[in-house]
């Protein structure tokens, strides 16, 4: 078990110094301040959510395995060159305790602390909570206030329940590949998509039982899947499938059911331009590009006119970029009001202006050091969340064991 002085958070501009102090967080003044929560927990999904449950203000205790624990921490080292990216990313802010699940004191242990939370979450294998005496009803019997959060790939019934449910896996199965990538290829997305639908639910779940516990003294089950949570995301497509009678076409950076919508060459570059109705059109056409005659033309005067013509449309706009150094047309089409974007690649990500001029970055710790990271999205006008250091595996078992009261 290690015991490492990790530092706390710090305001942090370019390149990377603590410029400012953000002092103590007025007690109370995080929301789910005195919210206890305790995840058996692995990968992305489970972890996503109760990152966010302890940037809120939740005390998240972490239970791991012994000697490997989550098995994100081996995904890479590429943090310091010493810790694991994905690890790093989602466990923030948490207690790390390092319990043998298959001993009959692990087990106990486990089921103390779950005893004195308000939240149980786990992402076991299918199953895998029910063997161990940890299923959702059992708990709640005892502690009716409770609420239990569990988290599978494709749900506890139906024929995929015991599948594997890797994100690759599930964005297959939900159709979200089907509609990624170019005419040419599909692709699943650069980020785990399934993962973070899946994790984001979860947290809602979590916060919406709290809400009704208030009023009604009484907890609950919920159940949350990778697969269900992207389904939902699937929304548009699908609505497409069912009543207009077609899969959606891959587009690539474009879009299926809007024009123009895609990338376009400039004199240095690429930009992109997305148009959302008719009179946005209007405006690209006379005030950006300045040609009239365009937004004139009856061929390209409705977005289904457009969409029904959208090769010679994304030529023609084509050849009007090309006039333009990216940074001229970018400001040409944000003076004039016309969605568009720079591809940045991840080194333009972290230098965006948007990040250092609104004081986004913190600085975290970890068993490697401080590292960089971004406010949570959730920004309140009178509290900074908490950003608490990564744990080292195990780092928290002797404390924690003790205040609960449990023999070492």
């Amino acid at each position: 078990m290690s015991s490492l002085p990790l530092t706390g958070t710090g305001r942090t501009g370019d390149p990377w110094p603590v410029t400012s102090d953000p002092g103590p967080v007025p007690p109370g003044s995080l929301p789910l301040e005195g919210i206890t929560v305790v995840a058996l927990e692995q990968a992305v999904a489970a972890p996503l959510a109760t990152r966010h449950l302890a940037d809120l203000g939740a005390r998240v205790i972490k239970v791991e395995r012994v000697g490997e624990g989550d098995f994100a921490r081996q995904y890479d080292t590429a943090v310091r060159g010493g810790a694991g990216s994905h690890f790093v990313w989602l466990n923030r802010g948490k207690e790390s305790v390092a319990l043998d699940l298959k001993s009959a004191s692990g087990l106990e242990a486990v089921k103390t602390l779950i005893a004195g939370a308000d939240v149980f979450l786990q992402n076991l294998a299918p199953g895998a909570a029910a063997r161990l005496g940890l299923a959702a009803d059992d708990l709640r019997a005892d502690h009716p206030e409770l609420i239990v959060v569990d988290m599978s790939g494709y749900g506890d019934a139906g024929p995929y329940r015991d599948r594997k449910a890797y994100d690759m896996l599930v964005q297959a199965e939900s159709g979200l590949i089907s509609v990624t990538g170019t005419p040419d290829e599909m692709t699943k997305t650069g980020v785990p998509t399934s993962d973070i639908a899946a994790g984001m639910y979860a947290l809602t779940s979590v916060l919406s039982a709290l809400f009704r516990r208030m009023r009604t003294g009484i907890g609950a089950r919920v159940a949350v899947s990778m697969f269900d949570a992207t389904v939902e995301w699937m929304g548009h497509p699908m609505y497409m499938r069912l009543y207009g009678g077609r899969q959606i076409a891959r587009a690539g950076l474009g879009h299926a059911a809007i024009v123009p919508y895609d990338k376009y060459p400039t004199q240095d570059g690429t930009i992109l331009i997305g148009v959302q109705n008719d009179r946005g059109w209007d405006t690209l056409a006379r005030v950006v590009l300045e040609r009239p005659d365009l937004a004139e033309d009856e061929r390209y005067r409705t977005n289904v006119d457009r969409v029904s013509l959208r090769a010679e449309v994304d030529a023609l706009i084509a050849a009007e970029t090309k006039r333009f150094t990216t940074d001229e047309l970018d400001r040409r089409l944000a003076d004039a009001g016309v969605p568009a974007a720079e591809i940045r690649d991840l080194e333009g990500v972290v230098a965006h202006p948007q990040l250092s001029e609104r004081d986004r970055w913190r600085e975290v710790g970890t068993e490697v050091g401080p590292v960089r990271a971004v406010l949570p999205p959730m920004t309140f006008d009178d509290v900074e969340l908490a950003m608490g250091p990564v744990p080292a595996l195990g780092q928290h078992t002797e404390s924690v064991l003790r205040e609960f009261g449990i023999e070492i």
